[in-house]
């Protein structure tokens, strides 16, 4: 029984030797699969850098012409606006100067008869209480 146990043995250690003799075998290919897996990450990286430099660059021309279009449609607004303005403004001094000629004829027409009712030289004409 005690041969038994020592062939027993002596199999198991032969299993764990032959194992252990495929250990580096495996060993190379678990640091291939490393090294491959290394580089495909190093790509995946670059390539996921590559994408965000490149939508940053998108966004930022994007903003660009959308800030241009805002700056263009600004300057329109402002453009129409300020001819609005001077419509008003237009529109304001002709009325003005209308009031203007209505009062100036008023003051004239005012002045025409407080001149009526004097006499050359200044003064007001007197009448005369007794009639005559």
């Amino acid at each position: 029984m005690a041969t038994q146990t020592i062939e027993k043995r002596v199999e198991r250690l032969e299993r764990r030797v032959t194992n252990l003799e495929r250990l580096p075998e495996r060993m190379d290919r678990v640091e291939s699969q490393i090294v491959q897996l290394r580089t495909e990450m190093h790509d995946e990286f670059s390539a996921v850098r590559e994408e965000i430099r490149t939508a940053g660059e998108e966004v930022k021309r994007e903003l660009r012409e959308e800030i241009r279009a805002g700056d263009e449609e600004t300057r329109r607004l402002m453009h129409v606006l300020h001819e609005e303005v001077n419509r008003e403004f237009r529109a304001g001094d002709e009325e003005t100067q209308r009031l203007m000629r209505v009062l100036h004829e008023d003051v004239i027409g005012r002045f025409a008869l407080l001149t009526e009712g004097r006499v050359p030289g200044g003064r007001r004409k007197r009448r005369r209480e007794d009639g005559e």
